[in-house]
């Protein structure tokens, strides 16, 4: 960047923070802010004011969580040792931060503490979030939800100190990849519908234009179809990938995400083995009446040091083996962990999925990106109203969507009440799926143990027995929906519709007008000369 500014300017970096924006994408490349302003200083002899104008106005920050302990925080000595200059300048901008603070808040020495960029103790470390705020012009969060309580909790004393600084820019995806690429049948019929032509994949807002056809019969069945056959394309991709034989006539029910406790897998598969006793309960001549066919799938990779994380797909593949091998149940339930699961193979899950599971604990997930993908492909969701949830709520309707659990007081209140004392929040049919697990039935999962004693005794913090019952209940409302799949089919129809606020080209769209103030410009048609077509630019003259 530095290099091509200098090439095409001379006015000692004037114009920097205009030609060229840096986004923070959370606060993994922090350091660059600081290594800006070392190049700016000790490279290109800027004054102190001067570097820092031009490094303020050039970076934004991005955050994408609420949760305390995921702000990264980088050993002084670590830095020290490997970049010491850097670190030299890092307490050098503290020094007069420090300074602003005890003007505005006068004899608050706690307040300033808090406020540091470095945190003391042992060993001392620095605030790379707090850093990122600090160097940065603009700070968004990616979900409405998500950036009020931004606002509201960890960055609460930064948005009293930077008044407007923090805003929102709600996460998209695009459509090119997550349905032009991925669902070439159900592109094309959203093109033939809207006209034989494809303007909607650059325009997504048009695809509101499908609306009136979600009772339409015949577009109906097109949708169906399409379904159809992507839900075999990844029942042939389970068999190849796990050797499980999977039934296409069934709910293909889908959660695929990093592992983590506020995302619930556990939930998941706690109510996966609740629903597998219930059938086991039931006679078998009845079964087939009182449950809707389902394949269960999870997938998702845990961080290579967390234990809980890694338990949790330990009891998700012990479950899949019990189930899958029971004869007795045969096609009415089937348990799948997607192994490896990426990009690629999300290009197969989601186009494929009827039901989507977006159930993390209210207020803990930043946003989310395949609740938008899983709705875009005629996935439905259910999920609670945390991340985009709520803003995919607000588009497609509450009606669309199987809605449950706590809201972000809701979740506050109940750990009250278990911080309390209250123990009774396990209930019944739950310690049921907890001592069955226990009792070895489905083989060696000690591993999953201390995890559930830990629910059991006041340590559910992602309220997963809190919310248990309402989950069983949102579901039972889905058996009941999908057995009128034509309704089924319409709310789907409804809400790919009126998906078009989640494509990433509206997105960009804000990032650069609000916060990188950069302005389209027309593209270029393509050279026609196959020498100028490599040409980095094709409109300088041709070579001879």
């Amino acid at each position: 960047m530095i290099i091509r500014y200098k090439q095409r300017h001379n006015d000692r970096f004037a114009l920097f923070s205009e030609k060229n924006k840096v986004q923070l994408n959370d606060t993994h490349p922090a350091i660059a802010t600081i290594e800006l302003l070392r190049i700016l200083l000790d490279e290109e002899k800027l004054s102190f004011e001067e570097a820092w104008n031009v490094c303020y106005h050039t970076f934004s920050y991005t955050n994408h969580t609420v949760l305390p302990e995921a702000l990264e925080k980088w050993s002084v000595d670590l830095i020290g040792r490997l970049l010491p200059r850097h670190l030299e300048l890092i307490y050098h901008i503290n020094h007069l931060y420090l300074q602003k603070l005890r003007q505005r808040y006068p004899g608050d020495d706690q307040k300033v503490m808090r406020m540091s960029l470095v945190e003391e103790g042992w060993p001392k470390k620095i605030r790379m979030a707090y850093l990122s705020i600090v160097c940065s012009h603009t700070v968004n969060g990616v979900a409405a939800l998500h950036s009020e309580l931004l606002k509201a909790t960890i960055f609460k004393e930064f948005d009293q100190l930077y008044e407007g600084k923090l805003q929102n820019k709600t996460n998209g995806v695009t459509p090119r990849r997550w349905i032009h690429c991925c669902n070439p049948a159900l592109s094309d019929l959203i093109s033939d519908t809207l006209g034989g032509v494809d303007e909607w994949i650059t325009s997504l807002e048009n695809l509101q234009q499908l609306a009136p056809y979600a009772t339409d019969k015949t577009f109906q069945d097109s949708f169906i179809e399409i379904k159809r056959q992507n839900k075999a394309r990844l029942k042939a991709w389970i068999k190849e990938h796990t050797g499980f034989d999977v039934p296409l006539d069934a709910l293909y029910d889908v959660q695929v995400k990093r592992i983590h406790e506020y995302k619930r897998q556990l939930m998941n598969i706690l109510y996966v083995i609740h629903r597998y006793l219930a059938i086991l309960d039931t006679p078998q001549d009845q079964r087939r009446s009182k449950f809707v066919p389902r394949v269960v799938a999870i997938g998702g990779k845990a961080a290579p040091g967390y234990h809980n994380a890694k338990a949790i797909i330990k009891l998700i593949t012990s479950v899949q083996h019990k189930v899958n091998n029971d004869h007795s149940v045969g096609d009415l339930l089937k348990v799948i962990f997607l192994p490896n699961y990426n990009v690629s193979s999300a290009q197969v899950i989601i186009p494929a999925a009827e039901l989507s599971q977006h159930i993390s604990t209210a207020g803990t997930e930043a946003s989310g990106t395949s609740n938008m993908k899983f709705v875009m492909n005629g996935g439905l969701i259910i999920g609670t109203m945390d991340g985009a949830n709520v803003e995919i709520a607000e588009e497609v309707g509450e009606e669309n969507m199987f809605i449950f659990g706590e809201n972000v007081a809701g979740v506050d209140a109940c750990r009250k009440q278990m911080y309390e004392g209250r123990r009774d929040y396990v209930g019944r049919r739950l310690k049921r799926v907890f001592d069955t697990i226990k009792s070895g039935f489905f083989g060696d999962t000690q591993i999953v143990h201390p995890i559930l004693d830990h629910l059991q005794d006041g340590g559910d913090h992602y309220i997963t027995c809190f919310d248990f019952y309402g989950y069983v209940a949102a579901q039972e409302v889905v058996d009941k929906t999908y057995r009128d799949y034509r309704k089924w089919t319409e709310m789907a129809i409804l809400g790919v519709a009126k998906s078009g606020k989640f494509s990433s080209d509206r997105t960009i769209a804000e990032y650069c007008s609000q916060i990188w103030d950069a302005k389209p410009v027309p593209v270029p048609h393509p050279a026609t000369n196959p020498n100028q077509r490599t040409r980095s630019f094709a409109n300088l003259p041709q070579l001879e």
